[in-house]
């Protein structure tokens, strides 16, 4: 079940005295979200507003939206984080997943032996890599948490930056991450080229993500050739507050046009392949905004990441492109 800390929203109203706030978290929890706001606005007597469009990390807080609707506070609900905030008027609210791990972390004993592994997780499985470390360390297993950087804690990562398992990988045999995301799992094991494995306690599983984030590169790599082939590219920077690159845009639109390549700009807040083919005359996109936009979705056009982009521009150069994903944080 997930716990949201509510005692830290009801604190920061009373000290903050909002006249309206607004509220937001990933879709999973989104339920969970519009309880907190009929507990607000039963407990304050305040509008508390759902921000119902998805949100995918602290990248992706929508401040726009809550500026929009002129509320005091957002509490941003599910992206834990080093940092309590962004400005003023923003909070970050942890939510905790209290499913036990016990029961998967004995399997992982059993199924990958006396290995070195680094332990990793997501936000709403933090508090369990203690518990987990423990289990596997008392079943002979070798243990490391790699530390955080920037906005990440011990042992986390998103689906982009990957700096606890970047400091591990030259001294275990695989990564184990605690969850039941795949996604984060493919970025992982991409970024350090090792084995990768999911443990799940929903399933009680689990599962090896290596096959599958080894298909994702296949992807990932053809698409820069096919890139490489374009006349014309558009260049998309994200709206987003956290994915606003506008300097490394203007770069790559620089580099490409050294490479005798005709650059269009636009700018987006969703990226998606409708969006994409009402866009005439362009043969390739790369795309500023969030890597794991183009490594995971489908587009009829090649749409490249900013490692992808890295790698293209090596690769128009006669330049070796191994190793384009093979690094801590994919912008």
């Amino acid at each position: 079940m997930i716990v949201i800390d509510e005692k830290k929203i009801w604190e920061e109203i009373e000290k903050r005295k909002p006249v309206s706030v607004a509220i937001n978290g990933p879709d999973g929890i989104l339920s969970k979200i519009q309880e907190v706001a009929k507990k607000i606005t039963s407990r304050f007597n305040i509008p508390a507003y759902v921000l119902a469009d998805p949100t995918w990390g602290s990248c992706d807080l929508n401040t726009a939206g809550a500026q929009m609707l002129g509320v005091d506070v957002l509490f941003h609900i599910g992206h834990t984080i080093r940092i309590e905030g962004f400005g003023n008027n923003v909070v970050m609210i942890d939510a905790f997943d209290d499913i036990s791990f016990d029961s998967v972390a004995k399997k992982c004993v059993k199924e990958l032996g006396r290995k070195t592994v680094s332990l990793v997780t997501d936000s709403q499985h933090l508090l369990h890599l203690k518990v987990v470390k423990k289990i596997l360390e008392e079943g002979g297993m070798n243990v490391l948490i790699g530390e955080g950087k920037g906005q990440l804690n011990d042992g986390q990562v998103f689906g982009c930056e990957f700096y606890p398992t970047e400091q591990t990988k030259d001294d275990v045999d695989a990564n184990v991450f605690l969850g039941q995301s795949n996604f984060h799992a493919a970025g992982i094991a991409l970024s350090t080229n090792k084995p990768t494995y999911v443990l799940d306690p929903y399933f009680n599983e689990i599962r090896e993500v290596t096959e599958f984030a080894q298909k994702l590169q296949k992807k990932a790599t053809l698409t820069i050739y096919k890139a490489a082939e374009a006349k014309t590219f558009g260049i998309i920077v994200g709206l987003k507050e956290g994915q606003l690159s506008k300097i490394t845009a203007l770069k790559f639109k620089k580099e490409l046009e050294k490479e005798d390549k005709n650059v269009l700009l636009f700018a987006l807040t969703d990226i998606t392949s409708d969006r994409l083919e009402r866009l005439s005359g362009v043969d390739a996109f790369i795309q500023v905004a969030c890597p794991r936009i183009s490594i995971d979705n489908h587009f009829n056009k090649p749409v490249l990441s900013t490692p992808q982009a890295h790698a293209l521009l090596k690769l128009l150069r006669n330049e070796s492109i191994q190793g384009y994903l093979q690094i801590p944080h994919w912008l």
